[in-house]
């Protein structure tokens, strides 16, 4: 978590934006929400430590938002501000999880201090959450029923009590993550850090210095010592994800922590000691990287002492309806609005759908469908234009139901082009060419 991120709530936008840079100049970062749904989406999307909302807002009680917020993450600290406070408010506040309620205006110079307090309030909380687990605690987040599921389960929390080191396969989105930090909660290292990186998604530069860390002036920028992520995971577990994508060389020095604990800096001439399980994933073929020479053989059997393949989405039958009722919670809960149902129809087009993106492609439906719909009832005239093109709703106009959808999520995204994109799963480019094909303003 950002231990310097704030989160401001206020209708005011002049107000908002000044204390924003008051709280800059101070060595925050600062989100900015001007609606109390806009807040709640930022605190969904971003490692918020302190809230800072007013009481009054265009959609929500600023005192009713303060219980939203610490059901989603009971560590935020929530400090109500108010242009006219009341006792009644003050205590209802304090009542629903609120860290303090300060008068605008009158308590402008108690605001950097109460922050600063509010910040060491979050380290405790966070410190509180990070206790030992009991073996089967972890599991307890992961979603299912099936047969294929459970089997899974169960040979995790066989290796999570041990120290071995373990190889999670799978393809994107069957929540490989959700794994890791299941075995590691429920290990003997949980009162110590999951410390995560995925292999693929920086440059092998970078990579070799965010997991070694490196020495004064090793290189151009270099300005202090820096701890790298092995020394941050110490006693814990390093999380590897997409471990396929590693670089040759990077893999001879991991095969090295492996075999013997040790590493070295960038820049440094002394070897250094490292306590840590190895959890690696990837959704690539290990064996047919070998063979092309883009894996190290060595690292591969040191890797994978315990090897756990997860099951695709469409092998878990009615595991998929499972998950979709808790996205549909999980989203109802963040949006404050009640819990969505499912028709028949709906239920059956997301059994009879091949799900190419698994977890991750259900959860960014279930939101889409939630965005869209304008009753209580999620039937299939809310699915992407392009789901299941074999069912019935092939007969309706493909183009006219694209661009309604793409003007729907844009309105829902007060014209966020990069966060729309997202919820549509589709590239920005191809939001942008869509857009210009259907004449939609660019808000």
């Amino acid at each position: 978590m950002n231990s310097k991120s704030i989160l401001i709530i206020d209708d005011e936008k002049k107000l908002c934006d000044l204390l924003a840079r008051i709280l800059e100049l101070e060595g925050y970062t600062v989100h900015k929400a001007y609606t109390g749904k806009e807040g709640l989406q930022l605190l969904q999307h971003h490692e918020i430590g302190v809230v800072l909302c007013d009481v009054k807002l265009p959609d929500y009680s600023g005192i009713d938002l303060v219980a939203l917020i610490k059901q989603q993450k009971p560590y935020v600290q929530v400090i109500n501000l108010t242009a006219y406070g009341t006792i009644a408010d003050s205590v209802k506040a304090m009542k629903n999880g609120a860290y303090d309620y300060i008068t605008k205006g009158d308590d402008n110079d108690k605001i950097i201090p109460l922050v600063a307090k509010a910040f060491e309030a979050v380290s405790k909380a966070t410190i509180a959450t990070t206790q030992p687990h009991t073996p089967s605690k972890g599991f307890e987040n992961i979603i299912g029923q099936s047969q294929a599921i459970a089997h899974c389960i169960a040979m995790a929390k066989k290796v999570a009590v041990t120290d071995a080191n373990v190889l999670l396969l799978g393809e994107t989105g069957t929540g490989k993550e959700v794994f890791a930090k299941a075995i590691h909660q429920s290990s003997k290292r949980s009162q110590n850090e999951l410390v995560a990186i995925n292999c693929s998604a920086i440059s092998a530069d970078l990579l070799e210095s965010e997991l070694f860390g490196y020495k004064k002036g090793a290189f151009t920028g270099a300005l202090q010592d820096k701890k790298g992520l092995l020394e941050q995971a110490d006693g814990g577990t390093l999380f590897l994800d997409e471990i396929g994508d590693m670089p040759l060389h990077m893999q001879a020095k991991v095969l090295r922590v492996l075999e013997d604990g040790t590493f070295i800096k960038l820049g440094d001439l002394q070897t250094q000691k490292v306590n840590i399980r190895l959890i690696a994933a990837t959704h690539k073929n290990l064996s047919e990287e070998i063979e092309k020479g883009n894996f190290r053989e060595d690292l591969y059997y040191r890797l994978s002492v315990f090897t756990l393949n997860l099951p695709q989405l469409n092998q878990r039958g009615d595991d998929i309806l499972l998950l979709a009722k808790h996205f549909i919670a999980h989203f109802a809960q963040i949006n404050g609005t009640p819990m969505a149902q499912m028709s028949k129809a709906f239920q059956d087009l997301l059994l009879q759908h091949q799900w190419k993106g698994n977890i991750r492609e259900l959860k960014n439906t279930i939101e889409r469908t939630l965005i869209l719909s304008e009753q209580n009832t999620l039937d299939e005239t809310l699915l992407p234009f392009n789901f299941n093109q074999q069912s019935s709703t092939t007969s309706l106009d493909m183009a006219s139901v694209e661009e309604q959808h793409i003007k729907k999520v844009l309105q829902y995204t007060a014209g966020n082009k990069t966060e729309t994109a997202r919820l549509l799963g589709i590239g920005l480019a191809t939001l942008y060419r869509k857009m210009e094909q259907y004449h939609i303003p660019k808000f």
